[in-house]
């Protein structure tokens, strides 16, 4: 019992012992890394006028942000110069300098930042309650954040603040001296543009988060974008009804919308960049909405042109498809349909790559969205599971070929010709000119007949019922002449005549024969069974099937009982 007892006391001493030694570690280790949470430096913007530190909101990242946007937006550049390291800048000159890069600062800002404030913390050492972006820690303490990341045609610029602590005086948050170096530069490529000096004072007071003039400047700018879309219009149109060569009007008609919409997407960028200057939010909506359009037009444009010339090509050395066609024929068809889906993939595939490169999308409003990625490739994964079936499925069969376009099936009781394969669905034409739309997996979920799948050729038979007693061999040497006689007839040789079905209401004798292809082969087939039907009704109408019955009948003593046979013609 006493054993017992002593070894639950060491168990308790062991763990008191060990937790004393952890919180130990712990504030050990929090006073060691402390000089972590900031960049330790000397006095701050030495050549700047004294300002008490009570005046100067700067403790957090939150705080410097705003104060220095507000006292720019009142004119108080030099005040402003205060939340700028200027360590890089003479202190002689700080006074001058720092004024002018806080003036230039927030043009940029302006024009081409567009700030969350739910990623600016409120807190000191830049902790955010909620979960982190890709790269930080949740709870990690930072002494230095990413604003924004600027491009250029020569090269990337970062605006960040970070957080320094002087000999004897709190850390504060500062645009770190990087940033200020990066002024004159992006001020040079973002800042007011050359029309922009025109625009009276009065228009750019602020409303509703954007400049008076953008209130009156946007629409027009729409307005002008949507003439100048028509204005091409025409001019398209106008060339298609010009043009001779059939290939070439067919695109420029099928390319008019993909042109009007490049114009018009590149002549708003064209005012973006060399004409207004725009502030942030602006900038934000519409440089990713005009760089999407304007891909997306020269993308179409060129597929519909390419469009446009396959087809030329095909219709010059294959004609109109068919399953008169030849099979190579056939292939070749389905082959350019199959390139023209790799070159749809092709083209989105690089149309992304461009978009994502020339667009900084993951910086500003585009984290925001990532946030919810996962649900949102939940619910594109499940809306977009049918869809990418059928690619894969209409790719299959581009490349399999287990039907050409102009190939002739019997799929679910219809007779048609494979019309045409598109990503997602078939189109198929019957006999009488119908269209059937099938989907893609559906239709290889499906059993097929293919009658052209090696040769168009086909067989077909001809049922004629008629009397017991008519004369096979007679109809069969009938039959071997009409053959010959047919100009639509290939091969006679394969042909011939048998009595396939014996009933007691008569006998079904069926010829067979090669037909060239299935639509003639259905034609030939009908005219066949006229001819035999006239030949049997001219030369021996009692082939003709009649209806017999039976008569029975008895004496008038109930005697003997007679059967007569009467054929009903």
């Amino acid at each position: 019992m006493m054993q017992h007892r002593f070894d639950i006391f060491r168990s308790l001493a062991f763990g008191a012992c060990a937790i004393v030694i952890l919180c130990l570690a712990a504030v050990a280790g929090r006073a060691q890394d402390t000089r972590g949470f900031w960049y330790e430096t000397g006095s701050i913007n030495q050549g700047l006028a004294a300002v008490e530190n009570d005046l100067l909101e700067r403790s957090t990242p939150r705080q410097t942000i705003r104060a220095f946007l507000a006292q720019t937006e009142a004119g108080e550049f030099e005040f402003a110069a205060h939340y700028l390291n200027l360590a890089r800048t003479d202190p002689a000159q700080q006074t001058t300098l720092g004024a002018e890069k806080a003036q230039k600062l927030k043009a940029i800002i302006d024009r081409q930042v567009w700030i969350d404030w739910s990623d600016l913390s409120a807190r000191p050492d830049a902790l955010r309650d909620v979960a982190a972006k890709s790269g930080s820690s949740p709870r990690t303490p930072r002494r230095d954040l990413h604003i924004a990341t600027l491009e250029t045609r020569d090269t990337a610029y970062d605006i960040r603040i970070a957080r320094y602590k002087p000999e004897g005086a709190p850390a504060v948050w500062l645009f770190s001296p990087q940033t200020v170096s990066n002024i004159d530069p992006l001020y040079r490529a973002f800042g007011p543009g050359r029309y922009e000096t025109l625009i009276p004072a009065v228009l750019k007071d602020s409303f509703l988060g954007l400049w008076i003039w953008e209130w009156l400047a946007l629409p027009t700018l729409g307005l002008a974008v949507l003439l100048l879309g028509w204005g091409v219009h025409a001019v398209v149109s106008s060339m298609a009804g010009r043009v001779e060569r059939p290939w070439l009007k067919r695109g420029l008609e099928r390319s008019r919308l993909p042109l009007c919409i490049l114009f018009m997407a590149g002549a708003g960028q064209t005012v973006l960049l060399q004409v207004f200057s725009f502030s942030g939010p602006v900038q934000t909506l519409l440089k990713p909405t005009l760089i999407i359009l304007m891909v997306w037009g020269v993308g179409m444009t060129i597929l519909r042109l390419f469009d446009a010339l396959l087809q030329r090509l095909t219709l010059r050395f294959v004609g109109e498809i068919d399953d008169k066609r030849g099979r190579d024929e056939r292939e070749f068809y389905t082959s350019i349909y199959a390139l023209r889906r790799l070159i749809v993939l092709v083209m989105v595939a690089v149309a992304l790559i461009v978009i994502l490169s020339q667009l900084n999308l993951f910086e500003s409003v585009g984290m925001t969205l990532l946030a919810s990625a996962g649900v949102l490739t939940v619910v594109f994964g499940i809306a977009g599971q049918a869809v990418l079936g059928n690619i894969l499925a209409s790719l299959q069969i581009a490349f399999a070929k287990p039907v050409r376009i102009g190939d002739a099936i019997l799929f679910e009781g219809d007779w048609a010709y494979v019309e045409s394969i598109f990503y997602t669905f078939l189109r198929l034409r019957t006999w009488d000119q119908r269209r059937i739309v099938v989907p893609v997996t559906y239709f290889v979920a499906r059993p097929f007949e293919n009658w052209s799948v090696a040769d168009a050729r086909i067989m077909r038979v001809v049922h004629l019922c008629l009397d017991p007693r008519a004369d096979v061999e007679c109809l069969r040497q009938t039959f071997a002449e009409l053959l010959r006689a047919d100009p639509d007839i290939d091969e006679v040789e394969g042909a011939c005549t048998f009595a396939t079905e014996q009933t007691a209401e008569g006998l079904t004798v069926s010829f067979y024969a090669m037909m060239p292809d299935p639509s003639t082969g259905w034609i030939i087939q009908s005219r066949l069974r006229e001819q035999l039907l006239a030949h049997v009704r001219d030369t021996h109408p009692d082939w003709l099937p009649r209806e017999r019955v039976m008569d029975v009948s008895q004496d008038a003593d109930g005697g003997s009982t007679r059967t007569a046979v009467r054929t009903a013609g």
